[in-house]
């Protein structure tokens, strides 16, 4: 029992990581498409007060997997141990890049920095979708659950498409926040980008369902063994007709929240079809996978875990309400603005 609330806790936190932090790599991956230094200003300030705060979701993601499931933190830290240092190194140029952009007025400065944020965003959100990817299809983990492979394994055609389709999920989701948080000129240019990017992300999750049915078949064995489970399916067909009539109505926060939703869902899936297993293996998957059982700490600290997350949590949840709802409505240049 305590196993399955720690591993809620911990797709909890990812849900949020991927919804706040995901509309902020969308927003990087837009950014070259804007037309002047003005509309770039303004998409940078749409997420100026909050994408710092919104990665404390992946701190609490890797936190948890570390203290809940430390083989699991083990396993992919070491096998993912150079792939995360790029994951690393995009998330300090991107935040770099933010910082440094507007010092100078010249236009080779703030270029070069509007290359770098562009860049390391397309990069932190294909990475994320590549990590998935090899997680879906599983590692080498060997008896002891060590990983015993390399890095050119990561970069399978299976892995490389969810890791595309992540970039073109988060561009859609990026486009329709920055809808709801921009006016006048700059918001009607972003009006033009939310179609090809939704278009774009329907064409790659649907290669990527294909891909997923026919290449990693456990992934819908469930679906299948539990009828009722069709339920999100048709639940994310719906979302997805949802957004096509809120972007024909214009309804910007409406079309935002269909998104949100349909990331919800989308890890949501990932999760029915993995679900206990967190790394599986690909040497021996019956006896050498990581579980939610077999690789978790025991029953107290686990406990002692959950009273720190009752009491960090709300803490968190309660500082995000409060800065979202401070610089709640539409983006507005000033002397202090990026």
């Amino acid at each position: 029992m305590l196993e399955t609330l720690w591993y809620a806790v911990i797709g909890i936190a990812a849900m949020f990581y991927v919804i706040l932090d995901g509309f902020d790599l969308g927003v990087g991956a837009l950014h070259l498409l804007a037309r002047n230094d003005l509309q770039r200003r303004t998409l940078l300030n749409a997420i100026g007060p909050v994408w710092d705060g919104n990665e404390v979701w992946l701190v609490i993601v890797m936190g948890g997997l570390f203290a809940g499931f430390p083989n699991v933190y083990a396993a992919l830290f070491s096998g993912f141990y150079t792939l995360f240092m790029f994951l690393i190194a995009g998330l300090i140029f991107r935040a770099v890049a933010i910082e440094f952009r507007s010092k100078r007025e010249s236009f080779w400065w703030r270029s070069f920095w509007d290359l770098f944020f562009s860049l390391s965003s397309i990069l932190v959100a294909f990475l994320l979708g590549l990590i998935i990817g090899n997680m879906v299809e599983g590692l080498p983990l060997d008896a002891e659950q060590n990983f015993d492979g390399s890095l050119a394994l990561f970069f399978q055609p299976y892995a490389i498409l969810i890791g595309i389709t992540a970039v073109s999920l988060f561009a859609m989701h990026g486009s329709f926040f920055l809808a709801m948080k921009t006016e006048g000129e700059t918001h009607e240019e972003v009006r033009r980008w939310i179609m090809p990017s939704l278009m774009f992300f329907l064409f790659f999750v649907t290669l990527a369902t294909l891909a997923t049915f026919f290449h990693a078949s456990h992934m819908v064995e469930r679906f299948f063994a539990h009828p009722l489970l069709f339920f999100f399916p048709l639940l994310a067909i719906g979302v997805i007709v949802n957004l096509f009539w809120q972007i024909h109505r214009r309804n910007d926060g409406l079309s935002f929240l269909s998104s949100c939703l349909c990331l919800v869902l989308l890890f949501l899936f990932y999760g029915i079809g993995t679900y206990p297993i967190i790394v599986p293996s690909t040497i021996e998957p019956a006896t050498h996978s990581l579980t939610i059982y077999n690789s978790a700490s025991s029953h107290g600290t686990l406990a002692n875990l959950l009273i720190v997350v009752l009491i960090g949590i709300p803490l968190i949840l309660g500082y995000g309400f409060w800065v979202y709802r401070i610089f709640r409505g539409k983006v507005r240049l000033d002397h202090a603005s990026y």
